[in-house]
């Protein structure tokens, strides 16, 4: 995969990934939750036959003049207490934080692929200064040999400038592993790891610009985390309401039709009759006091959970917001002052050691300064780079780009 740019990985990854599949699947169970519980009771049928007697027999004709008691008989429950509305909205509620989780998860994985992405640009780049790094040190290594050769430098400062090389080139090596390590996770997080070794990122760094102003309470107000927690304490409600309705007494009416002939052999058969039943439950041992307390601790705990959501939200961005601010003013300094201050003082460093006017531990020392500064500066664009495009909500996910 050449070129990959950031919008096109998190596309694939929105669409591959397999937590986000898991947890569409988790949306589709959830709402098939919901089509249970708006599902009105069944009515049941009953047949029965009765009073057949093996001595005497059922008797003669057809099926309906045979001496048996048979009867059909229909019976329906009939919820009060607003239970099937109850139980209805309850799984709408759990329906409707179910897909805001889903939205939530889409959210953090684009933070975890924009993390991943950056990481990979910034080892690639570590890696190139690190390549340089090794190169300059290799013609450094032959100026130093020709300088032994013409007696103007010790064999001992020769071989500590050549330690130091091959210390560069371990770090190389390093860096490429990394390199190796990032483009798997990427790929991972993708749902493509055969495709890891190809991943090469085909965007430039963010740009130092102005941030916009930023509703903090707007933003964590429609983040999906807070509002799928907002969801289940509805839910919660609807449960405790539930419960406390289990306490209204069901009806269940019921509705039958007896044919009973009268025969030669039976004088006692009442022809055709009709029937009906009414069932109420008599709560005389057990009024539900568990499933209600069971109910109130839920929604005592989905409130909890609410505010525990909305704290953690709150200071997210926060944070976020505030590492933007630090990482822009850090980036900003290393790009005005710092690296070009280090890099002037570098070329002098090997122009001034090349002509014999420095010692080589005073070049060593200029470049290890130049290097760490290199990644130092680095480290604050990556830092910008994370924090700047961090999507913080469902609707202002770009609003720090």
């Amino acid at each position: 995969m050449k070129g990959l740019h950031l919008r096109d990985a998190e596309r694939i990854a929105l669409r591959d990934n397999h937590d986000i599949s898991l947890a569409r699947l988790g949306v589709e169970a959830t709402a098939a939750a919901h089509e249970i519980a708006a599902a009105a009771p069944n009515p049941t049928v009953t047949v029965q036959t009765l009073g057949i007697n093996p001595r005497l027999g059922i008797g003669s004709g057809d099926l309906r003049s045979k001496t048996v008691d048979s009867a059909i008989r229909v019976d329906q429950l009939f919820e009060r207490g607003d239970k099937r509305a109850l139980r209805e909205q309850n799984a709408s509620f759990q329906l409707d934080a179910s897909r805001l989780d889903s939205a939530d998860a889409a959210r953090q994985l684009r933070v975890a692929v924009r993390q991943a992405y950056y990481d990979l640009m910034a080892v690639r780049d570590k890696a190139r200064l690190i390549e340089q790094t090794v190169e300059l040190y290799g013609s450094t290594v032959d100026a130093a040999r020709k300088r032994q050769r013409a007696g103007d430098l010790a064999p001992s400062d020769v071989a500590r400038l050549q330690v130091d090389a091959l210390r560069a080139r371990n770090d190389a090596t390093m860096a490429q592993a990394e390199v190796t390590r990032v483009q798997h996770l990427l790929a991972s997080l993708m749902g493509h790891n055969a495709l890891a070794d190809n991943i090469v990122p085909g965007d430039d760094w963010p740009q130092l610009v102005t941030a916009p102003k930023i509703d903090v309470d707007a933003i964590v107000a429609a983040r999906a985390d807070v509002r799928a927690a907002a969801a289940r304490v509805k839910a919660a409600e609807r449960g405790y309401r539930l419960a406390l309705a289990a306490r209204t007494r069901d009806v269940s009416i019921g509705l039958q039709a007896d044919h009973y002939p009268t025969s030669a052999m039976n004088q006692q058969g009442s022809g055709n009759s009709f029937s009906i039943s009414i069932q109420i439950p008599l709560f005389l041992r057990y009024e539900f006091d568990g499933e209600i307390r069971s109910a109130a601790v839920a929604l005592a705990s989905a409130k909890e959970t609410r505010l525990k959501v909305v704290d953690a939200a709150n200071t997210e961005v926060f944070l976020t917001l505030h590492e933007r601010q630090v990482a822009a003013e850090r980036l900003a300094r290393y790009e005005s002052e710092l690296m070009p201050a280090a890099i002037q003082s570098a070329a002098a460093a090997e122009f001034a050691f090349e002509h014999g006017a420095i010692s080589i531990m005073d070049v060593l020392d200029v470049r290890r300064t130049l290097r760490q500064t290199q990644l130092d500066a680095l480290d604050a664009r990556v830092s910008f780079a994370k924090s700047s495009t961090v999507p913080l909500g469902p609707e202002n996910e770009d609003s720090l780009q």
